[in-house]
């Protein structure tokens, strides 16, 4: 009678192996996580450097600020009265509306006719949709010295285009990616996780990566002078991650990228309104990713340091989904294999750098809530605690799923659909609305 794999001597090798090899991946993986999170605070000055410098008053470049609505008709309104209230004298505001879209079309139309000195509405003919491509759309009817991009939910800063302006002209920067932040972390569970990986990106890692001279730029509140952006011949209008994909060609190709993340002006935004949404969103984002790698642009990238940081973040889906496969594997080697107890204890490693993390997001949460005037409630930590490994498993199926998709080439743009849930009342620190 022939003994189970796991308890013949070559059976438990392989898997005292296994379970090595994946809890020290898995370790490796939490290491480097914790270390970017924690990259803006790890001294006073980095957390400092951070922050857009204080304006000096001139008004010397112009905007063209592009928005793409695809069936937001609810959200579009209060996203162009916000953009009107700049304090920036030289701005235009460009809407970009599909040619199927009658309920959004008419909402931009509405708009442009009630200013028409700053807005502006612009048919994307495209048969096929996209963001990119709604985007390339616009760019050869833009006027201004420099390109911004918003989303249609967007809730934007009277004095954010002052700040920005004066970054180009501190910086000499080709770039500028101001921040955004989802803020209805008391929608769901789910939204509060989203809300910190939010704040941790923008607020900290985006600057390692700026830093390194590699950064895959955010959806919107990203700048780009308009001459640079036209040479670069625009977004990509295949890619699903078109913001990634620019900011790799402009990192590639040498321009100067400044990162700058103020609490106060901000762009607030909404999470996905649903574990569906949130899904499919990251999903898209992911694959955007692949995509990227594939292309292969970040080739180009100067140094090799910052070729390296470009692989690993590109291969973020396959990380992620190498982590939902091994962690059942680890499980069952630990439950069911025989192997040395020094090798069973070596499962415990991942947890350590995990526990850290879980820890520092805790005392994120706190920070965020004290920057924003959120009340934070015992409840949201309790949340954040519970929720970390189901918000884990969602990503991860998020990446099985990206990889699955591009492995069988469906491509189709599956929209985040808006709510305007960041526009209602939020719990303020005071117990007011805010």
């Amino acid at each position: 009678m022939y003994a189970p794999i796991d308890q013949r001597p070559d059976g438990q090798v392989m898997a005292a192996v296994t379970m090595t090899v994946v809890s020290l991946a898995l370790f490796a993986f939490a290491v480097v996580t914790l270390w970017w999170t924690m990259h803006a605070w790890r001294t006073p000055e980095t957390l400092a450097a951070t922050r857009f410098a204080a304006p000096d008053g001139a008004h010397t470049l112009s905007f063209s600020l592009l928005v793409p609505a695809r069936h937001e008709e609810e959200v579009l309104a209060h996203t162009v009265r916000r953009l009107l209230e700049s304090t920036h004298p030289h701005y235009e505001v460009i809407l970009v509306v599909g040619h199927d879209d009658e309920g959004t079309t008419t909402v931009a139309r509405q708009l442009a006719e009630r200013t028409p000195d700053r807005v502006r509405v612009v048919v994307d003919t495209n048969e096929v949709k996209s963001k990119p491509k709604a985007l390339n759309s616009a760019l050869p009817h833009c006027r201004g010295d420099v390109v911004g991009v918003f989303d249609a939910e967007d809730q934007v800063h009277p004095a954010l285009l002052t700040h920005v302006d004066h970054a180009f002209r501190r910086s000499g920067a080709t770039v500028v990616q101001g921040g955004v932040q989802l803020i209805n972390f008391y929608s769901s569970w789910y939204s509060l996780h989203n809300c910190l990986e939010y704040f941790f990106w923008f607020r900290s890692r985006l600057h390692l990566h700026a830093r390194r001279g590699f950064i895959p730029l955010g959806g919107n509140t990203v700048f780009v002078r308009t001459e640079v952006l036209r040479r670069a011949g625009g977004w990509d209008g295949a890619c699903l991650a078109e913001d990634c994909d620019l900011g790799v060609r402009l990192s590639s190709s040498g321009e100067r990228v400044v990162v700058a993340y103020d609490s106060a002006i901000v762009t607030r935004e909404e999470t996905p309104d649903s574990v569906s949404g949130l899904l499919k969103q990251r999903t898209r984002w992911n694959q955007g990713f692949l995509q990227v790698l594939r292309k292969g642009d970040w080739r180009g990238l100067p140094t090799f340091w910052s070729r390296m940081l470009a692989r690993y973040t590109l291969t973020g889906p396959f990380v992620q989904a190498f982590s939902a496969v091994a962690m059942p594997i680890g499980l069952y080697v630990a439950l069911f294999a025989h192997v040395p107890v020094a090798v069973a204890m070596l499962t415990f490693l991942p947890a350590l750098p995990t526990v850290a993390t879980l820890a520092f997001q805790v005392a994120g949460l706190r920070d965020f809530g004290l920057q924003f005037g959120l009340r934070v409630r015992p409840v949201h930590y309790a949340q954040l605690v519970l929720g970390t490994f189901p918000y884990m498993m969602i990503l991860s199926v998020a990446a099985v799923r990206a990889i699955w998709r591009e492995g069988t080439g469906r491509t189709n743009w599956e929209l985040t659909r808006h709510v305007g849930a960041h526009l209602t009342d939020t719990p303020a620190a005071d117990g007011s609305a805010s």
